[in-house]
């Protein structure tokens, strides 16, 4: 899946060094393309690949987060209070 993106690094690396090299280049120029024709294409295209395991993530936490609510209302005296007996005990009068 990286190796598109490692390898138009490499180009834009390579664009750099050959303006960074030319009797009419500079080394900002170099900077420069490396950033625009390089950093920035990549960084946008990972990011949008990106974007749906992001999306699955949140999902998945979501779904947990409720699954977790539900188990935890189910469970009896599950707010830390004292259980009441709602039948009383059998026993003599006094």
């Amino acid at each position: 899946m990286y190796i598109i993106p490692i390898a138009w690094l490499y180009v834009a690396v390579m664009m750099a060094v050959a303006e960074a090299t030319n009797s009419n280049g500079t080394v900002l120029g170099a900077i420069v393309t490396f950033v625009l024709y390089g950093l920035l294409p990549v960084g946008l295209i990972l990011y949008f690949m990106g974007a749906p395991g992001r999306k699955r993530k949140i999902r998945a936490q979501e779904a947990a987060e409720l699954h977790h609510q539900n188990q935890t209302s189910l469970q009896p005296d599950a707010g830390g209070q004292a259980s009441t007996d709602p039948v009383p005990p059998v026993g003599k009068e006094p």
